[in-house]
């Protein structure tokens, strides 16, 4: 023992260990900036929607329900109150016998001609409309229908969690809070654990010295503490991590200065491209008419929403939006979502129609949002790294035939979109 305390005796005379740590110190200081700063930023995922509740008291399987009513009975009806062109089906199971059910489902027109009362009720009160008969439904294919109408009505927070995460989707990349939390939390750690080792580091030595300095200096342990904590390489650490984080910061800022990746505007009429293009599959072309042959991708008119909507949820508040729309001979006013400077050039025919780009390629996946959303950030570095990985779509188009060829004899591998003027400033800036 006597041994080590005079070695470490002899270390403490010179200034090798004293001036070692805070060197340390200073340098992890900075290198733990370094790494959480080029660590990925947590971003909001998508997340998936709750999954849907089994409906209680009904003996049915919902998802062969869901398939069923989406098929079959949608186009007329709503799982909830709403009317459209037939009734509202909440608690329809409730209201009517189950067998009555299963015999208006497989022949309705019977019953009315039979006189039902309930029949005939329904019958007059929706302009005596047929409804489709569905004879080949099997019971067990009815309860799973009613099934999942119930579970549908169960379940109002399963779509408010689902306007929520579009809704968190908007927000713009950024540190997040635990990222945040950690970073301090670990500085802080390092900072503390350098300044104990400099304290005990100093009462070590001066204990072996035989208490003499401890006495005749009277320095008290927060003192030494205090002393460690102004010690020019601990001050040093902190002020390079705070000019670093400052200066990371500011670059982060100007870097996404007029980026809106991740902006999702609430519109005045809320259209789901999800049920729309998602569901009921309806191609993109259909609504937006110009992304073939022209410039813009155009919005779509009030007429052709009408198309479906003259006769199908004519009652839901949204729709009766697009008739007071026509009424007034006022547009609607949506809210732009994906909007290029004015100093960029973007031809989406050039893209779609002659490129083959499909819309999920910058739009992300469309069928899948509620509210939609940018996705892609839409910078300039974003299209240049497009267009030099996309290979260019030669196929059946001989005006790239020769241009093929000679690309090809030399060795360049496939033809990129780089390689035909894809990266030259007047093809966007002109």
């Amino acid at each position: 023992m006597n041994s080590i305390c005079r070695n470490f005796y002899s270390l403490r005379k010179r200034p090798y260990p004293t001036s070692f740590l805070p060197k340390c110190t200073s340098v992890l200081l900075v290198l733990v900036f370094l790494v959480f700063a080029n660590t990925p930023i947590l971003r909001a995922q998508d997340a998936e929607a709750p999954a849907a509740a089994a409906a209680g008291g009904l003996e049915g399987d919902v998802a062969v329900g869901e398939a069923l009513f989406k098929s079959n009975c949608s186009s007329c009806h709503e799982t909830g109150t709403t009317k459209s062109v037939g009734p509202g089906l909440k608690d329809v199971h409730k209201k009517h016998d189950f067998q009555w059910l299963v015999k208006w489902i497989h022949n309705s027109q019977s019953m009315v001609a039979a006189g039902d009362p309930a029949a005939l009720k329904i019958y007059n009160e929706f302009n005596k409309i047929p409804m489709t008969s569905f004879p080949t439904l099997s019971e067990d294919e009815i309860k799973g229908i009613l099934a999942y109408i119930e579970s549908a009505n169960n379940q109002p927070a399963a779509a408010a969690a689902t306007g929520a995460v579009a809704a968190g989707a908007a927000q713009s990349e950024g540190p997040s809070t635990l990222f945040v939390v950690l970073l301090v939390v670990l500085v802080v750690v390092v900072v503390l654990l350098s300044i104990v080792l400099l304290v005990v580091l100093n009462l070590l030595s001066r204990s072996v010295d035989g208490g003499r300095e401890v006495k005749k200096s009277g320095e008290s342990f927060g003192s030494l503490l205090g002393r460690a904590a102004r010690h020019p390489a601990i001050l040093s650490a902190t002020a390079w991590v705070f000019v670093l984080l400052v200066v990371k910061v500011t670059l982060d800022g100007a870097f996404n200065v007029g980026v809106q990746q991740g902006y999702a505007p609430k519109q005045p009429i809320a259209f789901s491209h999800k049920l729309h293009a998602g569901e009921y599959e309806i191609d993109c072309n259909y609504c937006h008419t110009g992304v073939n042959k022209s410039r813009a991708a155009t919005i779509p008119a009030a007429n052709i929403c009408m198309n479906c909507h003259g006769v199908i949820k004519r009652e839901s508040p949204e729709i009766q939006k697009i008739y007071a729309s026509i009424q007034n001979n006022q547009p609607i006013e949506w809210v732009r979502v994906h909007n290029l400077p004015d100093l960029a050039y973007f031809n989406h025919s050039q893209h779609v129609n002659v490129g083959g780009v499909e819309c999920e390629t910058c739009h992300g996946d469309i069928k899948k949002m509620e509210v939609v959303e940018q996705r892609s950030s839409l910078t300039m570095g974003w299209c240049i790294d497009c267009h030099r990985t996309t290979d260019v779509n030669a196929k059946g188009n001989a005006y790239y035939d020769k241009l093929v060829q000679v690309h090809g004899e030399e060795g360049k591998g496939t033809l990129k979109v780089a390689d035909i003027g894809g990266l030259e400033c007047s093809k966007c800036h002109y």
